[in-house]
């Protein structure tokens, strides 16, 4: 991973879109720096069209596409993009699933929480469970003490002993059913709103994360950065980021898009 101040030049002015995980990577300790807000404002005026890509849930996706200054989200780790269009003042949810599907998937994922919070003390479901829409999130460190690394991954494995998804991001593990991720709704996003082949103009983008749940956007954007705190799971990431940061989080963030802007 080499510094991001040594980015190179002739490469900043090719940089159309900053796509960003949220947990650990805009926000530090648990809040959203005001200079994250401030470098998202500079990189809409520079004409630079900004997605974060999250595990967080479509409550909050909701809110976050109506008041941030972003152009989409993709929530629940690839489940849906939503997009809020000002002009007409109107939300555009595109999920992956069927309501129908989805109702089903809660069903099956109930079957797997009573497991895990069974038989594995110390975690909980997230707090922000009741305001999603297709997966299940289960706490390891949000809101309840750290647990060891290798207790969330008996709680990945119960998910996907039960033929789930599983992801484990710096607070949560997150698990769901489908064949969708992070990746594959992002490039349904570029194509849908966008009108661009994501895996043609991905040198135009940035990706910015934190955590092994981030790996598959960190191996397809060859200009992926991590947030220093990335360092914290050098040993579980199956892919690293091409660059990193000195700050962490959403310092880290805000110090990324100074330079890329410099």
């Amino acid at each position: 991973m080499k510094p991001f101040r040594q980015f190179p030049e002739n490469l900043k002015a090719d940089i159309r879109y900053i796509l960003t995980d949220i947990d650990d990577t805009l926000t530090l300790h648990g809040r959203l720096p005001a200079g994250v807000f401030v470098a998202m404002e500079r990189l809409q005026k520079a004409g630079i069209r900004i997605v974060p890509v999250t595990g967080r849930p479509a409550g909050w996706c909701d809110h976050m596409a109506r008041f941030w200054p972003i152009d989409a989200i993709v929530g629940e780790n690839g489940a849906f993009y939503f997009r809020y269009d000002r002009r007409q003042k109107k939300m555009i949810r595109r999920y992956w699933k069927s309501e129908a599907d989805r109702k089903k998937d809660r069903k099956k994922l109930e079957k797997i929480k009573k497991e895990i919070l069974e038989k594995i003390p110390g975690c909980r479901v997230a707090s922000d469970q009741a305001y999603r829409e297709a997966d299940l999130a289960i706490d390891y460190c949000e809101d309840v003490a750290p647990l060891p690394p290798e207790t969330v991954r008996a709680i990945a494995d119960c998910f996907e002993r039960s033929g789930a998804q599983a992801k484990i991001s710096s607070i949560h593990v997150n698990g769901w059913f489908g064949t969708y991720d992070k990746l594959s709704m992002t490039r349904l996003l570029f194509s849908e709103v966008f009108g661009r082949n994501l895996d043609k103009i991905k040198k135009q983008a940035i990706f910015t994360g934190d955590s092994p749940n981030d790996a598959s956007l960190f191996a397809f954007f060859p200009h992926s950065v991590g947030v220093a705190n990335v360092r914290h799971f050098k040993e579980q990431l199956a892919c690293k980021p091409a660059w990193i940061t000195r700050r962490d989080g959403g310092d880290g963030f805000a110090e990324m898009v100074a330079a890329l802007l410099a």
